[in-house]
């Protein structure tokens, strides 16, 4: 990823922080994100929401209504 410029920096290191502080897996927390919003789905009988950070850099991925 190319920055270019002050605002675009502060743009992406904003969202970069959201990301890990809200939804990266931390191993001192047993793999679980700071803010945890949910519990563990059983992905045999659910469906899964992609949403991509940073341009698809990282994604994330939730329970889709």
């Amino acid at each position: 990823m190319l920055i270019v410029g002050e605002r675009h920096l502060a743009a992406v290191l904003s969202e970069y922080v959201a990301h890990y502080n809200g939804h990266r897996p931390h191993r001192s927390l047993g793999q679980q994100a700071p803010k945890r919003q949910s519990e563990v789905v059983d992905l045999a009988t659910a469906r899964v929401r992609r949403r991509p950070i940073l341009g698809g850099l990282i994604n994330e991925y939730s329970k889709a209504a």
